[in-house]
């Protein structure tokens, strides 16, 4: 039967490493001149320290932290694509002067 809870904390886990892979493997990858390497580099980075983050801060053996090295990769990249060009660097939000709000997203009082 599927350990579901077993599965749960080992997503989780995963989550928490796939945000400090993506961060190191974004300031890393400064040093490939070709984009084709950055997937298997990424793959190597979240394996490597997925094993060692489990072995250090979990009681998750050796096969076990393989697998939350692999979660992490497969949510890396996911969490990567969907924010991308989403986010407003720091720097505009504390610069900008004005705010703006859809016009969907205005309630008159008549409609009501």
């Amino acid at each position: 039967m599927l350990d579901l809870e077993f599965l749960q904390k080992m997503l989780i886990i995963a989550i928490a490493l796939s945000t400090i892979t993506c961060a190191f493997i974004q300031k890393t990858k400064i040093f490939f001149k070709s984009s084709k390497f950055i997937s298997l580099y990424s793959f190597i980075v979240n394996v490597s320290i997925g094993v060692i983050f489990c072995m250090t801060f979990t009681d998750l053996h050796f096969p076990k932290s393989l697998w939350v090295g692999l979660f992490s990769f497969l949510g890396a990249d996911t969490i990567y694509k969907s924010l991308e060009g989403k986010i407003t660097p720091h720097r505009e939000l504390v610069t900008r002067k004005r705010i703006s709000i859809p016009t969907e997203n205005i309630i008159n009082k008549e409609e009501k």
